[in-house]
């Protein structure tokens, strides 16, 4: 009798595009790509911290490469990921918050907030689905736990993460024939150096601990193996979806 055998989950011979790689979640999904054996392309707007990522990488005998990209700027998404194809993974981190409460929301916070959130995203989504054509490939979006529910002084936030999903919805069914998966990771609170202020408030922080049912913060280490199965061809059959890494805090 042949037994079933579990795909892998490794990534040798991808190539995979991580933006918002040079520090926190984008950072760790960048290393954990690697690790898996692909070869990773790191954009960023700050080519001085990409250095030192690929450098830290390519000690350890990592395949990557730095690329200094601003993803709010459309033409040089395009260009860019024109000349990386052919490319098999994109994974999305970039993002910006600006809280504070919905009745002193000012459009210059909202626009810069849907700029990156939503309008980068959508055109990095749509030039590597482009770049994919005839191959398949995965492209994955670091969303966010608020793409499902709601939050104190996060509507403008909310709002640009419950758009996200909806767009991984519709992108996954128009490129689902090209066997393109479009997915999200919606990560809770992760301890990062860009979240110690919040963690650093005594009152936030207990807000974020009584709504997480593991008693615990997230890590950047709880978002990388998730983000190798959902790019690997152990999640092949996974799209037009999201992995809530919350810690049970949309459970109820």
């Amino acid at each position: 009798m042949e037994l079933p055998r579990t795909p892998s989950m490794r990534l040798t011979g991808k190539h995979a595009l991580v933006a918002g790689a040079s520090r926190g979640i984008g950072l760790a999904i960048a290393a954990a790509l690697a690790e898996a054996g692909a070869n990773v392309t790191l954009a960023a707007r700050s080519e001085a911290l990409l250095k030192k990522v690929v450098t830290a990488l390519r000690a350890e005998g990592k395949n990557a490469h730095a690329l200094a990209l601003d993803v709010t700027d459309t033409d040089a998404v395009r260009r860019a990921v024109s000349d990386l194809a052919p490319l098999d993974i994109l994974v999305n981190s970039t993002g910006l918050a600006r809280h504070g409460p919905a009745l002193d929301t000012d459009p210059q916070d909202f626009d810069a907030v849907m700029n990156v959130n939503l309008r980068a995203a959508y055109f990095l989504a749509q030039s590597a689905a482009r770049a994919m054509q005839g191959r398949g490939g995965s492209i994955l979006t670091v969303s966010s736990q608020m793409g499902h529910v709601g939050g104190v002084d996060r509507a403008v936030y909310s709002a640009s993460k419950h758009a996200i999903e909806g767009m991984t919805k519709a992108m996954a069914i128009e490129f689902g024939p090209q066997n393109i998966r479009v997915n999200t990771l919606c990560p809770t609170f992760i301890r990062t150096p860009l979240t110690e202020a919040t963690f650093a408030d005594p009152e936030k922080r207990a807000w974020i601990e009584s709504k997480i049912k593991l008693n615990r913060v997230g890590t950047e280490a709880d978002i990388m193996g998730p983000a190798v199965f959902l790019c690997s061809d152990a999640a092949e059959m996974i799209t037009g979806t999201h992995l809530l890494i919350d810690g049970g805090w949309t459970a109820g």
